[in-house]
């Protein structure tokens, strides 16, 4: 089995543990899916400790343990405010409760930052680089939704990203580019950087 048929296998068994855990946070299931989650945890640990030659790979396999990272997070917290018997809602608690939203006037949104163990900046090779945008994609998304944004279609983002990855590679001679989101009042940006 080639380590693309592992990242493959663990991206699907992701998923699945989070239709469980969203199964279980809905009230389908009486219990957490701990066992599952045990193994995705000790295959995810054992996918850091392995040297990986190949760059995409690598990347796609950093990619997957900061996505992995990200909802072990999230479910940490659900899970403690659940014990704790807060409410639960999307977020932790029930939208009726939420406190008002700060005047427009006031402070500015914080910047985007990228959750732990994630770089800060992405790097395409080339306006075909599929494993990239799609982390691009999905981190964009998620800055958007922290900002109340609406959604954007991955195939869309994608033409978008490739057209720009193609002019600036061809106008500046770049070997690649280090895409970075930014929020700007209350708006997700990407800001392109060739690399030489």
């Amino acid at each position: 089995m080639t380590l693309n048929d592992d990242l493959d296998t663990l991206e699907k068994s992701i998923r699945q543990l989070q239709i469980e855990w969203d199964k279980y946070f809905g009230g389908v299931e009486k219990r957490p899916p701990n066992d599952l989650h045990t193994r995705v945890t000790r295959w995810v640990r054992e996918l850091g400790h392995q040297e990986i030659r190949n760059n995409t790979e690598r990347f796609r396999s950093q990619t997957i343990t900061a996505r992995f990272n990200t909802f072990n997070e999230l479910w940490g917290k659900r899970l403690r405010a659940r014990e704790e018997g807060k409410p639960l809602g999307v977020h932790g608690i029930k939208a009726d409760q939420l406190p008002p939203p700060p005047p427009a006037d006031e402070a500015p949104a914080p910047p985007h930052r990228p959750a732990a163990g994630q770089p800060s900046e992405i790097r395409l090779r080339g306006d075909s680089d599929a494993a990239a945008v799609r982390a691009l994609y999905e981190r964009f998304v998620e800055a958007r939704q922290a900002t109340g944004e609406g959604g954007v279609k991955f195939e869309n983002f994608q033409k978008l990203i490739a057209q720009q990855a193609g002019r600036i590679i061809k106008e500046k001679g770049a070997q690649a580019i280090d895409f970075r989101l930014e929020t700007k009042d209350g708006k997700v940006s990407l800001k392109a950087k060739p690399v030489r």
